[in-house]
């Protein structure tokens, strides 16, 4: 029963989404409206620049710092993983928003640091590189997306509840990038 309760309490924390209420307020474009129309950390980048995207990205990972920090309090550790799922999951599929919402990357960050702050740091760091190397930001996500998995599955010793719940999240967050998928795709058919 606590599972589900916080699972549903992160579905609508994850749910209420930053970018969407902040430009609305500051009567700034929706961030849905253009370039990937995602409402996510690097869109406001390009869309409202460096320092709206630096406080999307705190209040994200913050939000989900904490409800990393309730989910362990309550929870025992192989269980965590999926309430970062229903934190994803309100993410993407906000119930407050059109159910149009973003990718959950930022997200994935801020719970699986409060799980495995050491990997958290290493997987920024990959990204940094990837998107360095690539100059394509989902690559640097994805590549994160996957260090932060395999650091919550060693921080959970590879529990197979655990490793489910982490599998599940990590699914999710590939399958909401399937358009960045087809458009690589394209790319690379064209040349």
């Amino acid at each position: 029963m606590k599972l589900l309760m916080l699972f549903v309490g992160a579905y609508i924390a994850g749910s209420v989404n930053f970018p969407i209420l902040m430009f609305n307020l500051l009567k700034k474009e929706d961030p849905r409206n253009g370039f990937s129309k995602n409402p996510g950390t690097f869109n406001v980048y390009r869309q409202h620049g460096f320092f709206w995207a630096l406080v999307i990205l705190i209040l994200d990972v913050g939000r989900s710092l904490g409800v990393a920090f309730i989910s362990a309090s309550f929870l025992q550790t192989a269980l965590v993983p999926w309430v970062g799922m229903g934190l994803i999951l309100g993410n993407r599929l906000p119930c407050f928003h059109q159910f149009r919402g973003g990718k959950g990357v930022a997200n994935y960050l801020g719970f699986s640091a409060f799980i495995a702050p050491f990997w958290a740091l290493v997987a920024i760091l990959a990204w940094v590189i990837g998107y360095t190397f690539f100059r394509i930001a989902f690559i640097g996500s994805l590549i994160m997306v996957l260090i932060l998995a395999a650091g919550t599955l060693l921080a959970c010793n590879f529990d197979p509840l655990a490793a489910s719940g982490v599998l599940c999240t990590v699914v999710a967050i590939f399958y909401s990038h399937k358009s960045n998928f087809t458009d690589f795709f394209q790319r690379w058919k064209t040349i």
